[in-house]
């Protein structure tokens, strides 16, 4: 029996591809199913136009037969079968693909064939020292048997075999301190890598499972009898085979999708929203997607992978293939099945290729639809959404300089105080009162106390409302958006807001013309905390306020120190006081006196009250004590 040698360039490929291009040795089994699945697929296509076939599609399945004490795996199917001519130029030339040419040959874009590059077969390698094929084709006499240990190359020799099909038998490889390579000879492991790749294979994958069962009582048994056990094997059905996405949206249940989604994504509760869609076309694929109900435990943390599972006409590529989701839709779980991606030779990465592309441009579209639908006709599930994920939306905005924002900004959602609840910028402007020319909102920690900033009550004294933001990125998302349909977003505590009235603004400029003196004496007691000292007429009781000029608010500066290498982050401040306050008269007296000390501890204090006011922090607390109880004594 002479040693055939494979060609040169193919022991390197093998070599290779067995040390290099697979990282997972588990696919392997997905491997020889799958290819046991493209036999299969073959011999009912050649069956559908040659009645000698003799053979329905119930009666093709895969068979798995582990054996613990030769350490053999074998796969047998009972499909196409290979000629000896087929056996050396499909496994004796690496990538040489027998189900590409099938398909080519026929020339049908119907016969669903999964095999592309002829490279799965020889992943057996990985766990094998050995790897014996049998096969006999369909319309042969003859049976014949390939034998590989590897890259030192292969024989052919006649075999026998009754029936038409294949069986591969691996010989495992040994077991090391490092790899248990007999734990694919478990029946629970094998269970459960066909469950992970293989379990949408619309041919029967079985196998022989040992089970126990009590034995029955008895008759003569004393009331001390103790149940007994017996093992015995029975032919098990791996695979499920008709994938939940593949069945018609009329024949599933809500409770089969909720319960599917549960158990794949071991999720306890029910998804807020199931989105199906089924594409065809440039991007042609099916695709079951679901909106979590809770937000996972690691969501906002480095840890959380983001990825739709990715299945090729029902065989698992990729558990989480991220290209398909962007990260502002990063929530989203679910499947996404295509029959013809373009993969790569290990299956194990898509290609960059324009058919990706697609698919996630036309699912990102289908989920942005789907989240709008559900706040126009479900609010109360989006806004247990929005709670659970809008942080992640307004991220999506802020990043990547804004380019998405005409897709995300109708989902936005902010805290009104004038409605005491949750409102988009839709709600907002629908109700906004003739003359307003902006959208008002204030950054901070907390709605209360948002809702008590000296120009907060003056917005809302206006009769305008005022979007309460509380989260960190809240202020940097309407910043990068700028303004929302031809409306601009104002921060009340950054900017001149413009309400005064003409009586209010020609007072303002005369107290500032009359109090020049003052408010550089002022300014020079704070030692450039404050970039200027003016007159805001419009603070009502409100004796002090500040606000910040230029890109960074206060509120911005607060998130900013938070961050690492944050030093030097600070607000260009502007400190404004009431000129019809009874303490600007006050100060107005001391500064009169000449008493610089008594304006210099009053420009202090008000300048901590201010601080506090807008919910920053103090610079010396004790200091800020010492010095009211002075005034007070």
């Amino acid at each position: 029996m002479a040693m055939r040698q494979f060609k040169a360039e193919s022991k390197k490929l093998l070599d290779l591809m067995i040390n290099s291009i697979y990282t997972n040795r588990e696919i392997f089994l997905r491997e020889l199913i799958s290819n046991a699945s493209d036999a299969c697929d073959k011999r009912y296509f050649k069956s559908l136009t040659d009645t000698s076939v003799g053979i329905t599609k119930d009666d093709l399945k895969i068979h798995i037969q582990p054996d613990k004490e030769s350490r053999t795996l074998t796969i047998s199917d009972n499909g196409i079968g290979m000629t000896k001519e087929e056996l050396e130029k499909n496994l004796g030339t690496i990538a040489k693909s027998g189900s590409f040419d099938f398909k080519a040959e026929n020339q049908s874009d119907n016969i669903d064939i999964i095999g592309q590059f002829g490279v799965g077969f020889y992943s057996a390698f990985m766990v094998a020292k050995k790897v014996t094929v049998i096969s006999r084709a369909q319309g042969a006499d003859t049976a014949w048997k390939w034998e590989s240990t590897g890259v030192e190359g292969y024989t052919l020799t006649e075999a026998d075999k009754d029936d038409v099909g294949t069986e591969i038998i691996l010989v495992l490889k040994d077991d090391t301190d490092t790899d248990k390579y007999s734990d694919y000879l478990e029946d629970y492991e094998i269970a459960n890598l066909v469950k992970k790749y293989s379990d949408y294979i619309r041919f029967p994958i079985t196998m022989f499972r040992e089970k126990s069962r009590q034995k029955p009582k008895p008759e003569d048994a004393g009331d001390d009898y103790k149940p007994e056990y017996e093992t015995y094997t029975e032919l098990e059905t791996l695979n499920s085979m008709v994938p939940i996405w593949k069945r018609p949206k009329s024949e599933v249940k809500d409770e089969d999708y909720n319960e599917f989604y549960k158990n794949k994504f071991m999720d306890y509760t029910d998804p807020l929203r199931v989105i199906t869609s089924r594409t065809e076309g440039t991007a042609t694929y099916t695709a079951l997607l679901f909106i979590p109900g809770s937000t996972p435990y690691d969501y906002y943390t480095k840890e959380y992978e983001k990825g739709l599972a990715l299945y090729a006409s029902g065989v698992m590529i990729m558990e989480k293939c991220a290209d398909l989701l962007p990260d502002y839709f990063s929530f989203v779980k679910g499947v996404v099945d295509s029959e013809d991606l373009s993969l790569n030779i290990s299956r194990e990465t898509l290609q960059k290729d324009n058919q990706l592309k697609l698919m996630r441009t036309s699912l990102e579209k289908k989920i942005k639809n789907e989240l709008h639908a559900m706040l126009v006709n479900d609010r109360e599930k989006y806004e247990t959404f929005w709670k659970n994920f809008g942080r992640q939306i307004k991220f999506g905005i802020y990043g990547d300089y804004g380019m998405h924002k005409d897709l995300l900004a109708d989902l936005l959602m902010f805290y009104s105080a004038k409605e005491q609840k949750l409102v988009t910028l839709d709600e907002y402007i629908e109700k906004m009162p003739e003359g307003q020319k902006c959208i008002y909102f204030a950054a901070g920690d907390d709605t209360d106390r948002l809702g008590k900033l000296p120009n907060a009550q003056l917005v809302l004294s206006k009769g305008y409302d005022l979007l309460l933001c509380t989260e960190d990125v809240d202020e940097f998302c309407l910043q990068v958006m700028r303004d929302y349909k031809e409306k601009t977003f104002q921060n009340i505590n950054s900017g001149d807001l413009g309400l005064e009235t003409e009586d209010e603004k020609k007072a303002a400029e005369a107290a500032e013309t009359e109090n020049k003196d003052l408010f550089e004496e002022i300014k020079k007691a704070l030692n450039g905390k404050i970039k200027e000292v003016k007159v805001n007429p419009t603070l009502q009781e409100h004796p002090v306020t500040l606000s910040a000029e230029g890109g960074i608010s206060m509120e911005m500066e607060k998130v900013l120190r938070r961050m690492p290498n944050a030093e030097g982050v600070e607000s260009t401040k502007v400190l404004e006081l009431n000129p019809n306050h009874t303490v600007f008269a006050a100060l107005k007296a001391a500064h009169a006196a000449g008493d610089t000390d008594k304006v210099a501890k009053y420009a202090e204090l008000l300048y901590d009250q201010a601080l506090l006011i807008a919910g920053l922090p103090i610079e010396d607390p004790v200091a800020y004590a010492q010095l009211v109880c002075g005034l007070m004594q």
